[in-house]
C-alpha cells in the first residue's frame, strides 16, 4: 500500500498499518527513541537509512508484514526496536501455487477524457513514437560490428538531418546470437528481435544478416506484425559483393522516408509504458515506485498501456496483481505465466527464492516478498487486462504482465519489444545503462539523485517532502517532456543497449 499524501516523518515510516516494521529514512542509533505507528519505539541497534526495524514483538516463524502484505517469517524472537534483516528474516516461499480462483471482478473499459498532451509521432499502423529513429538490427551476433559500422557511417552522413531533428539519430542494437540456438531458443530470439523491428520509434529497420545463420531473415521478417513490414529493409551480407555499400544505400532510402515524419499533439491514451526497477533500495517501494504506480492508474484509465513485467520480482506479491484480473481468461493466463516461471527455476534445481542481489540486501530489502511488494507498487492498482508472451506487442489498454526475467536489460528490451516506446525505471542503487527507447531513470533517494545526476532523470524523494500531488505533477510534466522528445541522460549519454533472454543449449 502506498505512503499517503503529504506524510513525511522525518526519521521512520510505517507503510501500512498493519505493518510490523518501520522503515528508517535516515541513519538511526541505538538507544534513539522514535515516534512511529503511534508509539515511542527504543532502538536497540543501528539502523542504516533505508533498513527496517520492528515496531511490536515478532516470535520465532511468526510472519513479518510490511505494505501490509507478509515479506518472510521470523527466525528467531525479535524484539520492538530490533534490527529486522537477514539475520533474523527469512523468505517462505516454496514453488508453484494453486491460486485462488478468480473472483469476477468486473472490468469496466478506461473513459478517455481531456488530459495531459504530448507531441509525438503517428504511424501508419495507428500507433504512436516519441522518437523518430531508423534502427539497425542484426539477426546474428556475427555482423553485429557490422551493424555497427553501418551506424556510425550513416550518422555521419545525416549528421545535418539530426542535428535539424528531421530524424532522431540511427542505431545499431547488437547482440551474440541468432546462431547455434535450437526450438523456442531460437524462436525466442526471432520474437524478440521482431517486436523490436515493430517497435514505434524505429521509423525505419534494416535487418543485416550473414546468409547462413540460423535466424534466417525471411523467417525473422515473418515474425514481424504485418503493419510493420513496410518499414524493413533486409541484406544478407553473403550475398552481394559491399555489404557497407548496399547497406548505406538502403539507410538512406529509409532516412529519407522517415524524414517526412512531423510530430503533433496526441492524447495520453497513445502511450505504451515499460515499468521497471533495478538496483532496488529500502526506499523503492516507498518513493520511487508507488510514483510509477499513481502514474500507471492515469494512464490505463486514460486507455494507454502500461507494462509490467520482471515475473520472479513478483513471486510472493503475485495474488494481489492477479486479483485485478478483469476476467477468468486473463487472470489463468497470468497465473499460469507466475508458475511456468517458478517451473523454470525448478527444473534447473534452483530455488524460486534466489533474490534479492547484494545490492538491494544492502540496501535493506531482505527477502524476495518484500522485494516484491515494493516492485509490484509499479503497476499502481490498474486493472490487469493482458498478458503477453516474451517478444509479444501490446495492444489492449490497461496493464499488461509480460514474459520476461528480471535481469535490468533483458527485461527493458522486451519492453521495447512489446511496445513501449517509454521506459521508466526506478532505482536505489543507480545504473548508468539505457535502452533501446528513452529510459527515464528515477532515484528512490535524494543521495543517488544529488551524487549521480548525469545517470537520474527524476528524484522520487521529492514525494516525502513536497507530497504526493506536487511530485505526481512535476513527474507528470517531465514524462510529457521526454515523450515529447526531450532526452534523457541515458540518450545524452549515448547509453543504449538491448539484451537477448537466452535459453538452451548452444550448438
Amino acid at each position: 500500500m502506498p505512503i499517503e499524501t503529504g506524510i513525511h516523518l522525518p526519521d521512520a515510516l510505517q507503510v501500512h498499518a498493519a505493518d510490523g516494521v518501520a522503515v528508517a529514512l535516515r541513519p538511526l542509533s541505538a538507544g534513539e527513541t522514535i515516534a512511529v505507528g503511534g508509539q515511542q519505539i527504543m532502538l536497540r541497534h543501528d539502523i542504516a537509512q533505508g533498513h527496517k526495524f520492528a515496531i511490536r514483538l515478532h516470535r520465532a516463524g511468526d510472519r513479518v508484514l510490511k505494505y501490509g502484505l507478509p515479506i518472510g517469517e521470523a527466525t528467531v524472537a525479535i524484539a520492538a526496536g530490533d534490527h529486522v534483516h537477514t539475520h533474523n528474516l527469512a523468505t517462505a516461499l516454496a514453488g508453484e501455487l494453486a491460486y485462488e480462483a478468480h473472483q469476477g471482478r468486473q472490468h469496466v473499459p478506461p473513459t478517455v477524457a481531456e488530459g495531459p498532451v504530448w507531441q509525438g509521432y503517428l504511424r501508419a499502423d495507428g500507433r504512436a513514437a516519441t522518437r523518430n529513429e531508423i534502427w539497425i538490427l542484426p539477426s546474428v551476433g556475427c555482423v553485429g560490428l557490422t551493424a555497427e559500422q553501418v551506424a556510425r557511417a550513416a550518422e555521419a552522413r545525416h549528421a545535418d538531418g539530426i542535428a535539424n531533428g528531421r530524424i532522431d539519430g540511427v542505431f545499431a542494437f547488437t547482440h551474440p546470437h541468432g546462431c547455434s540456438q535450437l526450438g523456442d531458443d531460437l524462436g525466442g530470439t526471432r520474437a524478440l528481435l521482431a517486436g523490436l523491428a515493430a517497435n514505434p520509434n524505429a521509423a525505419g529497420v534494416l535487418l543485416i544478416g550473414l546468409g547462413c545463420e540460423s535466424n534466417q531473415l525471411d523467417d525473422l521478417v515473418a515474425a514481424i506484425p504485418p503493419g510493420a513490414r513496410a518499414k524493413v529493409r533486409t541484406l544478407s551480407s553473403q550475398g552481394v559483393g559491399d555489404e557497407m555499400a548496399a547497406a548505406a544505400a538502403l539507410v538512406d532510402e529509409l532516412v529519407t522516408e522517415a524524414s517526412t515524419a512531423q510530430r503533433e499533439p496526441l492524447p495520453l491514451s497513445a502511450l505504451v509504458v515499460g515499468l521497471k526497477c533495478g538496483g532496488s533500495d529500502g526506499f523503492s517501494g516507498l518513493t520511487a515506485n508507488p510514483l510509477l504506480g499513481r502514474f500507471c492508474d492515469t494512464l490505463a484509465a486514460s486507455g494507454g498501456i502500461p507494462i509490467l513485467t520482471e515475473i520472479p520480482e513478483i513471486f510472493g506479491a503475485e495474488q494481489a496483481l492477479l486479483d485485478r484480473a478483469a476476467d477468468a481468461a486473463t487472470f489463468e493466463a497470468a497465473a499460469a505465466l507466475v508458475n511456468r516461471f517458478k517451473r523454470y527455476y525448478l527444473d534447473q534445481g534452483l530455488p524460486v527464492s534466489e533474490n534479492p542481489s547484494p545490492g538491494n540486501i544492502a540496501g535493506g530489502i531482505t527477502t524476495l516478498e518484500e522485494k516484491s511488494a515494493g516492485a509490484v507498487q509499479k503497476a499502481g492498482h490498474a486493472m490487469l487486462t493482458s498478458v503477453l508472451d516474451y517478444g509479444e506487442q501490446a495492444h489492449t489498454p490497461g496493464l499488461a504482465l509480460l514474459e520476461s526475467p528480471g535481469n535490468d536489460a533483458v527485461s527493458s528490451t522486451a519492453l521495447a519489444a512489446a511496445g513501449a516506446t517509454l521506459v521508466l525505471f526506478t532505482t536505489g542503487r543507480g545504473t548508468p545503462l539505457g535502452f533501446p527507447v528513452p529510459t527515464v531513470k528515477i532515484a528512490s533517494n535524494r543521495g543517488l539523485a544529488q551524487g549521480k545526476p548525469h545517470w537520474i532523470d527524476f528524484d522520487a524523494s521529492r514525494v516525502l517532502d513536497e507530497g504526493r500531488q506536487t511530485a505526481d505533477a512535476a513527474f507528470l510534466d517531465a514524462l510529457i517532456g521526454f515523450a515529447s522528445g526531450r532526452k534523457t541522460v541515458a540518450e545524452s549519454a549515448g547509453q543504449r543497449a538491448i539484451s537477448i533472454w537466452k535459453r538452451g543449449v548452444t550448438l
